[in-house]
């Protein structure tokens, strides 16, 4: 329970929830006190004695949620997962035990030796806090002077420039050479897998530079889904992603990577299949993939780069960013973003909508044929003639519904399954 989140022990309650109370001493009290010495760090949880029935008595012992995790028994740690005590392993005791200490002494509020403000985009600080007033999120100083501006930040600790002011508005040149992790990759592969390159490139820069040139790269190479809806019989052309929700990835891989890793960077990969955001670290704080998609607090790895991201309007604080991604791929017609935590980095991941209709073929598509086929991406079990036909009402007889079923069958795209009147088409 100091291990997670708190909680009571009870003596003298049965497994059912039965309270029958037991005889208590000082001698029981002591015992107890002794057990809890063996607790590392020390703690010291409130031990209470409720009388029940008779002499009888309760005791609890009250956990509450304490700031020194992990804590050890006997020099084993433990965690409470249901109604069960379970060994921590040694990976996730190192784990919190580095989460513990991070809140103290992060890569990001340790002095940038060496930099000072003359090494940083002037007109990038400037913009941040013209963007911050323009939001209503951080008053108007009176002063558009880069140092005090910074303070205002909270970038600067006395008279040294933090390593967050760095990676947010350094000059890309000293970067390149003093901090290789402030590096952005991009590459976009033939196919479903990195066998062969279309582009593939790198950046080396400040984290609003890297943004702008992420999403630049995106704008560039992601293809247009077109589609036509039944009834409009209008070609609507839309990226194959939701912008916005590209950017909420782009951004919590900004503020949540780990940039001690010296190697590290944010690198975008568009497949044919797919879009990955993927950021050097892993997850913190106990967050799994699953938890990012429910609600859940905002527990950010970089505070400072978080905060100055915040006050430019790039995110929201409170948690959402996962949960706005979903909503918008899934307003879109996407599959909701996949998540992965694995080899020490974090996947954002992008799917396509499941069928968007090709405009030619070894011919061209007709847009009435680019509509029936719409209509059978969104009927698994296929759809007669007779359903088809209704909806395609004073824009197709039924012969030429035939035919251009026909032709869709031709180029491969389309597939008759049964005879008769029982006979569906699918889409192939």
């Amino acid at each position: 329970m100091l291990n997670h989140r708190g909680g009571r022990v009870l003596f003298g309650v049965t497994p059912g929830g039965q309270v029958i109370g037991q005889d208590v001493s000082d001698r029981t009290i002591e015992q107890i006190a002794e057990e809890l010495q063996n607790i590392d760090p020390p703690a010291f949880p409130r031990v209470d004695r409720i009388s029940v029935t008779g002499s009888r008595e309760v005791v609890v012992v009250t956990v509450p949620i304490l700031q020194q995790q992990p804590y050890s028994y006997r020099g084993q740690a433990w965690r409470r997962v249901g109604n069960t005590n379970r060994a921590m392993s040694r990976e996730e005791y190192n784990r919190i035990l580095l989460e513990r200490l991070h809140g103290l002494n992060r890569w990001e509020n340790e002095s940038a030796e060496g930099w000072s403000v003359d090494d940083l985009v002037v007109s990038e600080i400037v913009r941040t806090l013209d963007e911050a007033v323009r939001r209503g999120r951080t008053d108007d100083p009176g002063t558009r002077d880069p140092e005090a501006l910074l303070r205002g930040f909270g970038l600067i600790r006395g008279d040294d420039l933090l390593r967050a002011a760095v990676v947010l508005f350094g000059q890309s040149d000293r970067l390149e050479a003093e901090y290789p992790q402030c590096m952005l990759r991009v590459a976009k592969f033939r196919g479903t897998d990195r066998t062969e390159f279309l582009d593939n490139r790198q950046f080396h820069g400040n984290a609003f530079d890297l943004l702008n040139r992420a999403e630049r790269f995106i704008r560039e190479n992601l293809p247009i889904a077109g589609r036509i809806e039944p009834g409009v019989f209008e070609r609507v052309d839309d990226p194959l992603y939701p912008p916005l929700a590209l950017r909420e990835a782009l951004a919590n891989a900004f503020c949540h990577r780990d940039y001690s890793i010296g190697g590290g960077s944010v690198a975008v990969a568009i497949y044919e299949d797919r879009l990955e955001v993927t950021s050097s670290g892993t997850l913190h704080f106990g967050l799994t993939p699953e938890a990012l998609f429910a609600p859940h607090e905002s527990l950010p790895w970089n505070p400072l780069l978080a905060r100055v991201f915040y006050r430019r309007g790039i995110i929201e604080q409170w948690g959402r960013g996962t949960i706005k991604m979903m909503e918008l791929a899934t307003h879109a017609g996407l599959p909701a973003p996949e998540i992965e935590d694995a080899g020490g980095h974090v996947t954002a991941r992008f799917r396509p909508g499941p069928y968007v209709p090709p405009s030619s073929v070894t011919q061209e598509v007709t847009e009435r044929q680019q509509v029936i086929l719409a209509l059978l991406s969104r009927a698994p079990d296929g759809l007669a003639l007779r359903e088809i036909l209704p909806q395609l009402e004073h824009v197709a007889t039924r012969r030429q519904l035939r035919d251009d079923l026909g032709a869709l069958r031709t180029f491969g795209l389309a597939v008759c399954e049964g005879r008769g009147r029982g006979s569906r088409w699918k889409r192939r």
